[in-house]
């Protein structure tokens, strides 16, 4: 009781799957969304800032290039007529400053006037002036740190006369770097929003598929259904939509004498090659105890689908040995006939023995002879017709007991004297004939019973036509409207009230299937029902005795 109390309390104490689930999915998208966002905004800082280099340097290459700006050189106030012309491109390309240099570095040109004439800020002309080259730098000029683009100015004879510093200040390019990142971070954080509910999304789904379970509950109950399909002693075999093995216990491997091998996600056909559970896939149809013939074994199975609301997703089979189940059927039925004849008997002669005690009273002594002559001859007629016309001791104990039931309820039960029923073949099974016969009178004496006819009967009739076995059961009741024929044979259907109703049907026609007989319904000369049973002596599809058949399990 306190480990059971300590590990309530434990797992109450624990995040749920789903929490667990929307904390490690954020995670997961805030760590990518928040890499890539990092990536994403350095690319975006390293291209503006090479766009705005490359701009530099081909608005310098302009100015340097331009013949106007060349020939002020050899005037004697150069300045006066480049200063025009590098602010007036200035302001056309929105470029931070156009300085143009002479060979010395003295500025001819700035967008400040009275830096004119002064020497150039940065120290980064050297590769222009001595070496005639053209390059992008960062310096601190006289306007601040800025990114240059620096091209020289050459007269016609290739020589060096000066330089044009094109530039934009780092301050204005990071304020622009820094309203381009504002809009990824927007983007980054809406990603991050549809990400989290995503993953909430996420979550409840393969919460709901997993049907609200945490992780140590399903491998809990993993380890149950193990424990629980070994524990049993019937052969259990489960396939999935795909007709692929997802289960088969060891019960199921030795009554099918299979090798041990690891039969998971082979196709049933390759296991059992005739097997039926891809039908009930098909059909999403439950088959109950259907007796069939496996590797050469008479076993009883039950084949049902398995849904998810209402989709079939697999099947599950269940078997076990007929054999045994023969056993217990046998001395079940066996007692219980016993039983139902005794009391049967026992309640008759008790009145019987009223009646006679009564008539003795009376002084009627001639009267109760002849009564206790008339019963003895009855029964004994009875026994020597089912002796004689019906020798197989279970049908003929059935017979003798439903006699006596009817008896019971005062109604006629009658033997048609036509009747004549050899000893059962080996391929017919007699415990399922005694069922199937069984019901069928039952259900005739409780519908007779429960009918407000005068004349209440109920008759059977047995024949042995030499290829079949034909059952006739009629009755006085009220007997089946057209259009209920089909149905009665359904699960669960019944015109009667209450719970577990309309079994008995369905397992008649499930024998006779199984038999590969037919049961047909009509109208009976009493007025009633008429129900004929045909059962082939030798089954249809079986191999010839002494060879194994495969039928699906």
């Amino acid at each position: 009781m306190i480990q059971e109390v300590k590990f309530v309390t434990t797992t109450k104490l624990r995040l749920s799957l789903q929490t667990r689930m929307i904390v490690l999915f954020t995670f997961v998208i805030i760590l990518i969304i928040g890499t890539m966002g990092a990536i994403f905004s350095s690319i975006i800082g390293s291209s503006i800032e090479e766009q705005l280099g490359k701009k530099a340097l081909s608005v310098a290459k302009i100015v340097a290039n331009d013949p106007e700006l060349r020939h002020a050189f050899t005037t004697q106030n150069p300045s006066a007529l480049i200063q025009p012309i590098a602010e007036n491109i200035r302001k056309q390309t929105e470029a931070e400053f156009v300085v143009v240099g002479n060979r010395e570095g003295i500025r001819y040109a700035h967008p400040l006037p009275d830096r004119i004439g002064k020497g150039m800020v940065g120290g980064d002309n050297e590769l222009g002036l001595m070496y005639g080259q053209s390059y992008i730098s960062k310096a601190v000029g006289s306007l601040g740190p800025s990114l240059r683009g620096k091209v020289p100015i050459k007269n016609d004879m290739g020589e060096v006369i000066g330089i044009v510093s094109v530039g934009f200040l780092l301050e204005d390019i990071e304020q622009a770097i820094g309203d381009y990142q504002e809009k990824v971070f927007l983007i980054i954080i809406l990603a991050l929003l549809f990400g989290v509910v995503g993953a909430i999304g996420v979550s409840r789904y393969l919460k709901r598929v997993i049907l609200g379970l945490e992780p140590e509950e399903i491998a809990a109950l993993y380890v149950e259904r193990n424990a629980v399909l070994e524990s049993v002693r019937e052969g259990i075999v489960a396939i999935d939509r795909n007709n692929k093995v997802t289960m088969m216990n060891k019960a199921a491997i030795r009554i099918l004498d299979l090798p041990y091998d690891d039969f998971h996600r082979k196709e049933i056909t390759e296991v059992l090659p005739d097997s039926r559970m891809p039908e009930v896939l098909e059909s999403g149809e439950h088959q109950l105890d259907r007796e069939t013939i496996l590797v050469g074994k008479e076993i009883i199975v039950n084949r049902i689908p398995m849904k998810f609301g209402e989709k079939v997703v697999g099947v599950v089979s269940s078997f076990r040995p007929k054999s045994e189940i023969d056993k217990l059927v046998s001395e079940l039925s066996q007692t219980r006939r016993y039983a139902d004849v005794l009391r049967a008997q026992t309640h008759e002669f008790h009145n019987l023995l009223y009646t006679i005690s009564g008539l003795l009273q009376l002084g009627s002594i001639q009267e109760a002879v002849e009564l206790i002559t008339s019963e003895t001859s009855a029964q004994q007629e009875m026994l020597l017709f089912l002796a004689k016309q019906i020798p197989d001791p279970l049908i003929g104990a059935l017979l003798l007991g439903m006699h006596n039931r009817a008896k019971e309820l005062k109604i006629q039960f009658q033997i048609n004297q036509d009747s004549g029923l050899k000893a059962l073949p080996p391929s017919i099974n007699r415990q399922q004939v005694v069922v199937l016969l069984g019901t069928l009178i039952q259900n005739a004496l409780e519908a007779v019973n429960e009918s407000n006819v005068e004349q209440k009967v109920v008759e059977c009739y047995l024949l042995d036509t030499g290829d079949e076995i034909l059952f006739e059961v009629e009755d006085s009741g009220p007997g089946v409207p057209e259009k209920w024929r089909e149905a009665i044979f359904q699960d669960g259907f019944s015109t009667k009230p209450g719970e577990h109703r309309g079994l008995g049907l369905a397992k008649v026609q499930g024998i006779i299937e199984e038999m590969k007989g037919y049961i047909l319904v009509s109208k009976s000369e009493w007025g009633g029902a008429l129900f004929t049973v045909s059962l082939p002596k030798e089954r249809r599809g079986l191999v010839a005795q002494g060879r194994s058949a495969y039928r699906g399990g």
